[in-house]
């Protein structure tokens, strides 16, 4: 080799490593699968994000999302979840048992944050509350008696309450379990509940229609995926047939009255969980957070749509009164 020639290699090496060290580095920054049920644009990740910005991590810089959306089709979370294991992901964040299961059925190794759950442990999810095992964790939306302290709202805001219906997506353990806890709560309080299956969107109109064939007189939403990704058709129908409602979601303002957490606050705080876990904890020795704090908001603008006066002692009792 010539004297040029060697001059020529050694400068292309010397220029190389640095930028083989940069690639290097890059390929290292940890990368955190994110799979929703809804389409963009997701407040609820705009939340999880500034979670990751508030404990120092840099979308792009220092940290990589990979998104995968369902669009409100649960039948594609298999598909997806599969998606992010095959990408190697470090952490999946999920929302809801449904989600959170289809990627426990993909991967037992990638650790999994729930950035809400309803009962993980009667999903067969986690072991235990204080010690979840395996590669879940997360928090949970769903407090003893929370039922009960629900359907006791309706009962003070509807005069003369007896029948109470409840949407329960087909297959939903979780929200089957939620079923049996209101339809105990609601023998004390002596009501009737109504439930309506559904399992897609094309569900609800037969599902509404049913409620009025048998004289619902208000209705209770529970917190799920379904119920979050159709809220806005739900509430729709709600309001043609004059159903009094109660949302167990604190974001939903156009509901009679909402009784539940605060899901943005969730979603921010699963961001401490991804943060952890990126730092070497096991998603099986954190706890599973659940909420210390439950918010009542009462909208006067829906209860004057539909005819109902809300007894004084019950808006004393409303963190906030929209009007």
């Amino acid at each position: 080799m010539d004297r040029r020639r060697f001059l020529l290699t050694s400068l292309a090496g010397v220029l190389a490593a640095p930028l083989a060290a940069e690639a290097q580095q890059a390929a290292k920054i940890p990368r955190v699968g994110i799979l929703r049920p809804g389409s963009p644009p997701d407040p609820y990740v705009d939340a999880f994000r500034q979670g990751l910005r508030d404990l120092g991590w840099v979308e792009g810089q220092s940290i990589a999302l990979e998104y995968r959306w369902a669009k409100g089709r649960s039948e594609l979370f298999p598909g997806l979840a599969s998606d992010l294991v095959k990408l190697g992901v470090d952490v999946i964040v999920t929302q809801g048992e449904e989600t959170a299961r289809a990627v426990k059925q993909a991967t037992s190794t990638i650790p999994i944050v729930m950035a809400t759950s309803g009962d993980p442990v009667g999903a067969r999810l986690v072991a235990s509350l204080a010690r979840p095992g395996g590669n879940v964790t997360g928090l949970s939306a769903v407090q003893p008696d929370v039922m009960a302290k629900q359907l006791q709202l309706l009962n003070d805001a509807v005069p003369r309450l007896s029948r109470v219906a409840i949407l329960s997506v087909s297959g939903n353990v979780t929200m089957a379990n939620a079923v049996k806890e209101a339809e105990g709560a609601a023998r004390s309080l002596r009501l009737t509940v109504q439930v309506r299956q559904v399992r897609t969107s094309e569900d609800l109109e037969p599902a509404f229609a049913a409620m009025a064939r048998d004289h619902a007189q208000a209705l209770l939403l529970f917190g799920d995926v379904f119920t979050l990704t159709h809220q806005r058709r739900i509430l729709e129908l709600a309001a043609k047939h004059r159903l009094p409602t109660l949302c167990a979601f604190r974001e939903s303002t156009d509901c009679l009255m909402m009784y539940g957490t605060d899901r943005y606050v969730m979603f921010k705080r699963a961001a401490a969980y991804v943060d952890r876990i990126l730092k070497g904890a096991k998603p099986g020795d954190l706890p599973i957070e659940q909420p210390t704090k439950f918010e009542l908001v009462i909208n006067l603008k829906t209860a004057k749509a539909l005819r109902l006066t809300i007894p004084p002692s019950l808006l004393a009792r409303a963190d906030q009164v929209i009007e």
